[in-house]
């Protein structure tokens, strides 16, 4: 009972950590879009039971989020052709997914690890983030056979906000979730990105590192567009944020 406990402030960070990995192994098994549409329906379920708990202003992020990262995944995959998904479309599983990302990020910077060891685990992330980049270019490619530039140039992106944002515990979760959400999603097939990436001809992993780097940018949108719609004074705090004070004003950075 007391292990339960301690783990309570974590069960949805918990709970993220073992479906993404189910949701993708149930998804490379599927026999056809109708079965993933059902795949998807699920997801977005889920999100919305987990968002039922959130206060007003938090989901109203996440729907933004939703919203971006969706018209983010047409012009990269359908449009460009960065990645694609094994039947070449949108899965419908994967808007909701971004929201359950996006959420998992806000929620777990308020989580007591978290707030008590920020600065460590907020420079463990750096580093692992640091490592892989480096990896990408140096040994990965004589393993894989792929130079990951792409990666490369996302890591001072994160370096950048991780450094600077007063949010850093944020992205740092960001970069966690994204890892395991690529490294499930590449090894089982569920989408493969292309060796060179179309428009800038550079040669990227499957997956890139520090994809993180983009939900950075995601969440700088985010707040941007709230910012916009209404007055920082009456915004509502993230989860992740110390205080009101510090609502909007977290930026990138």
């Amino acid at each position: 009972m007391d292990l339960l406990n301690r783990l309570r402030p974590y069960r949805y960070q918990l709970f993220l950590l073992a479906y993404t990995p189910l949701g993708l192994y149930a998804d490379a098994h599927v026999a056809n879009v109708y079965e993933q549409y059902a795949l998807g329906a699920l997801t977005f379920a889920v999100l919305f039971f987990v968002l039922r708990f959130a206060p007003p202003a938090q989901r109203r992020q996440v729907w933004l989020a939703v919203v971006i990262a969706t018209c983010g995944e047409l012009y990269f995959s359908l449009g460009v052709g960065l990645y694609r998904y094994r039947f070449d479309n949108l899965p419908l599983y994967v808007p909701a997914g971004h929201g359950l990302v996006y959420f998992f990020a806000l929620t777990a910077a308020a989580t007591p690890l978290i707030l008590r060891r920020r600065r460590l685990l907020v420079g463990v992330a750096l580093g692992l983030a640091t490592a892989w980049a480096l990896l990408g270019v140096t040994v990965l490619p004589l393993l894989t056979g792929r130079l990951d530039m792409t990666g490369a140039l996302l890591w001072p992106i994160f370096a950048y906000f991780t450094l600077r944002s007063r949010q850093a515990p944020v992205y740092a979760a960001a970069f966690l979730m994204t890892s395991v959400l690529e490294l499930f999603g590449t090894g089982f097939h569920n989408w493969t990105w292309q060796a060179i990436a179309p428009i800038s001809h550079l040669h990227q992993g499957n997956p890139p590192s520090v994809i993180a780097g983009a939900y950075c940018l995601l969440d700088a949108a985010v707040l941007w567009l709230t910012r916009a719609r209404r007055p920082a004074i009456d915004a509502a705090p993230l989860v992740g944020s110390p205080g009101a004070d510090e609502v909007l004003s977290r930026t990138a950075p």
